[in-house]
Order: structure tokens, then C-alpha cells, then sequence
């Protein structure tokens, strides 16, 4: 009986620990140390929530960047619905859509015809950027040299220079083109 008690006690105790005192811990220092990315890397727009920097929108018109293709959810950039595809090299459907996608264009940045992983991604690469200039200058009556170089300022590089990819977030490049 003795050893029931003190396995009952030391659950007690975890439970407290592991399920109350630790996530505290780590939501307090979250609010204090990274307070914008803890909650939700929100961008506002006088007093108004018009996006997060880490979560993709889907942009549409020629006045925009676009994002990569998503496949989360219904309708696409759904985070609730986050997810891949799932589809493989040898899918013949990934193969019709990016060969819809491309629709006999040449040198077709590969982000710019598939989906991210999570579906959500709000980072494109530079090349897809770049791609985008013409229709987005002309869209807005702007000069190819112009748009470029917005794009050239909202490139990011590797993370500490080794890690990922260099990468253009679509929500901070739009909202400047707007300006």
C-alpha cells in the first residue's frame, strides 16, 4: 500500500509539473523574450490585424506577388488545414498540374509551381520573385528596375549563412509595393 501512495504522489506531482509549472514557464518566457513571434508574428495595420509573417496568404490579381501554390484545406492557405500534398515524383497527378501550372514556359522556378510542405509557407525564392517583376511593374505602373530592387530588399539569406535558402516573404514585399 506504502508503494501505491508514493506512485500516486509522484504522478501528482509530474502532472503539476509537466502539465502546469512547465508550459508556464515556457509561455512566460515566450511573452518576454519573443513576445511578437509568441504571438503569431501579427502584422497590424492601423489597429487592424492584416496578416502574420510566418503564415502564407493567397494573393491574387497582377498588382501582387504571388505565394506558392497551397494545398491546405478547401480552398488553399487554410492553417487549420495545414498540410502537404503528398505527392511524389512519380505522381502522374504532380506531373499534370505543374505541367498545367507551367503551360509551356521555360525556366519556371520550381516553388513557383508546387506547394510547400505545410501548405502555408510565406516565404518564396528569389527566382520566383524576380519571375513575378514584369506582371507586378506593370500591374503597377512601376518600372521593372524599381520592383526589383523592393524585391532585392525584402531578400532574406541563410539563417547564421549556412542554413535554408534565401527567400522573399511575399505578405512584407506586397504590403511595401502598396506604400
Amino acid at each position: 500500500m506504502k508503494n501505491i501512495l508514493i506512485s500516486i504522489r509522484m504522478t501528482v506531482v509530474l502532472l503539476i509539473i509537466v502539465s502546469g509549472i512547465y508550459p508556464l514557464a515556457v509561455w512566460a518566457v515566450g511573452q518576454v523574450a519573443f513576445n511578437h513571434q509568441a504571438n503569431g508574428s501579427l502584422i497590424v495595420r492601423n489597429g487592424k490585424v492584416i496578416g502574420s509573417e510566418i503564415i502564407a496568404q493567397n494573393f491574387t490579381g497582377d498588382r501582387f506577388f504571388h505565394p506558392r501554390p497551397s494545398a491546405a484545406g478547401k480552398d488553399g492557405y487554410d492553417p487549420t488545414a495545414s498540410g502537404g500534398t503528398n505527392l511524389g515524383p512519380t505522381s502522374q497527378k504532380l506531373r499534370d498540374s505543374i505541367a498545367a501550372a507551367v503551360a509551356g514556359r521555360t525556366n519556371v522556378p520550381a516553388d513557383q509551381v508546387t506547394s510547400s510542405a505545410s501548405g502555408v509557407d510565406p516565404d518564396i525564392s528569389p527566382a520566383n520573385a524576380y519571375d513575378q517583376v514584369p506582371r507586378v511593374a506593370k500591374a503597377n505602373h512601376r518600372s521593372e528596375a524599381d520592383v526589383r530592387a523592393l524585391v532585392d530588399r525584402h531578400t532574406e539569406g541563410r539563417f547564421l549563412g549556412i542554413f535554408g535558402e534565401p527567400r522573399v516573404n511575399v505578405l512584407a514585399v506586397n504590403l511595401e509595393l502598396q506604400k
